[in-house]
């Protein structure tokens, strides 16, 4: 048996190596792996003695010849593949042990130079995966550290490597030639060509939008049914999820996550680690339907059920703190489908111990903060059309107190200003057409995804007055201007006296005159939050 070892990353190929030789494995290497196993002591065939040609053009050209790739797609159950074998002194290759020049890790650095991202593209290794992956009946392709233990945990048991487990490493490394071919393609599509080809020692100029987009996703789970019963779906997350995100969560209880319950609990999460005091967002249907905040997640639970106690029965709640014994046991005493934070006391936990349906996820706060970059590109969000794909930066523009524009005579106070900024941060992540009435840290009526802007203020009201709750002294948020001044009269009828909304229509001045007409204060964002 022969296995050719040519590694980039050469994390445990040494203790593969030993293993390997220890089991009779003939050892064939290249360039600096070689080096690696021969200064150890094991005796190793460098692959230019195996071709009788040197390693040439710095390296580019060193396993791509017959003697390489015959013995590797040689198939061993066909006659005539193994004449050839014999007639030109070619021998099998029955192991691979391949990782590729580390390409992603380098156009990740920044300043990364157009050369320095070509001659880290790897030629001889996608080749030589290809050909042992294609050949996986005969052939076992290892393209990672993380498969080096079961195979040779087969070899000590079997002196063989499995046909189940060679075609499971095959697809994998069908993938991680996909994974790396995309990277590539991400990297060269997203390179600005507006003012002629880059200079090749110089970091290319990069567009948002590559000329091609190359989607990888990797299946976390089989899921019950879609949306609906009649739906099949599956979960899946990016290749390279952005720390923080709801694909990274530790499910520590519960039953198995549903379709709807991933969109609803993504929605939720989003939300509230957007806000730097501790608070905490219950979700229906996508939508928020009570938001606070508080000096701890007891208050700022206890703030956010009252929004709207009837929708948060079979909600999704999620907290931006550490969840403790005080605050659970109050959210233990309503439905609630999931839960959750970026941690849980021992004592939390064992409040939900016979509450055995409750799934509880624990997610790590992302580090930076919620508007932080990644790698220097803001997070993108899809949306899938007819036959395509919508592409958009992330909407996490954050609304300062210095971008606010009064527009009224009436001036708000400081308390107003505070509530305008909250109740306009919750419009956020409220589906469009969005009105907020907020007070204090919290939310007291939320009008969510209506046609009409008007019929979104009538319903937050009207959610308000069924909870109890009194609007009198209330901000409210509009995520998009008001058209007509007849949203602003049912929000001030409400009770509130400061609004926020973008403003950009062509009746400004006709809002602007009622609202001074109704003596209530009124701020511009200069911004819109569309939720659709």
């Amino acid at each position: 048996m022969r296995a050719l070892l040519s590694v980039s990353d050469k994390t445990g190929v040494l203790d593969l190596a030993r293993e390997l030789h220890a089991l009779g494995v003939s050892l064939i290497s290249t360039g600096g792996t070689a080096k690696l196993l021969a200064d150890a002591g094991l005796p190793v065939t460098e692959v230019a003695e195996v071709t009788g040609f040197p390693e040439m053009l710095d390296g580019r050209v060193k396993t791509l010849h017959p003697k390489v790739h015959g013995g590797l797609l040689a198939r061993r159950d066909t006659p005539e593949h193994m004449a050839a074998l014999a007639a030109h002194g070619i021998d099998t290759i029955d192991l691979l042990v391949v990782n590729l020049y580390p390409f992603e890790s380098t156009v990740a650095k920044s300043g990364c130079t157009l050369a320095d991202a070509i001659e880290n593209i790897d030629i001889g290794g996608p080749a030589m995966v290809r050909s042992a992956a294609k050949n996986w009946k005969d052939v076992a392709v290892l393209t990672d550290a993380s498969q080096y233990a079961e195979v040779v945990a087969e070899l000590k048991a079997s002196k063989a490597v499995s046909d189940a487990t060679r075609f499971k490493l095959a697809v994998a490394a069908f993938n991680r030639i996909s994974n790396y071919d995309g990277a590539i393609s991400d990297f060269l599509s997203a390179i600005d060509l507006s003012n002629g080809l880059p200079e090749q020692e110089a970091a290319p100029q990069r567009t948002l939008f590559p000329a091609q987009s190359n989607g990888r996703f990797v299946k976390l789970q089989d899921l019950r049914y879609g949306e609906n019963s009649h739906q099949q779906a599956a979960l899946y997350r990016d290749l390279y999820p952005a720390p923080g995100s709801l694909v990274t969560a530790v499910q520590l209880q519960g039953k198995e996550l549903s379709y709807n319950n991933i969109a609803d609990a993504d929605a939720a999460w989003e939300c509230v680690k957007s806000f730097e005091a501790p608070a905490c967002v219950i979700v229906k249907h996508a939508n928020p339907c009570g938001v606070a905040v508080g000096a701890h997640p007891l208050e700022a639970y206890s703030k956010a059920f009252q929004t709207d106690p009837t929708s948060a029965f079979g909600g999704i709640i999620a907290f931006n703190r550490t969840l403790d014994e005080a605050a659970a046991l109050q959210v233990s005493k309503q439905f609630v489908e999931v839960l959750m934070a970026p941690g849980f006391t021992p004592e939390a936990l064992a409040v939900f111990k016979t509450k055995v349906n409750v799934r509880i996820l624990q997610i790590a706060l992302p580090p930076g903060g919620p508007t932080a970059w990644d790698q220097g590109r803001n997070f993108m969000d899809a949306k899938r059309v007819g036959s395509g794909l919508l592409l958009q930066t992330s909407d996490i523009h954050e609304l300062k107190l210095s971008d606010l524009k009064v527009v009224t005579k009436v001036q708000p106070t400081e308390q107003q200003l505070q509530d305008l900024l909250f109740a306009w941060k919750v419009a956020t992540y409220v589906k469009s057409n969005a009105i907020v009435f907020c007070a204090n840290g919290m939310t007291f009526g939320v009008g969510a995804g209506q046609m009409s802007r008007l019929d979104s203020a009538r319903i937050a009201s009207i959610k308000a007055q069924a909870a109890g709750l009194s609007l009198a002294g209330t901000a409210v948020a509009s995520d998009a201007f008001f058209p007509f001044r007849d949203g602003l009269d049912v929000v001030v009828d409400a009770g509130a006296t400061c609004i926020i909304q973008p403003g950009g229509s062509m009746r400004d001045q006709e809002v602007i005159d009622a609202a001074d007409e109704r003596g209530v204060a009124m701020v511009f964002s200069g911004v819109r939050h569309f939720r659709h």
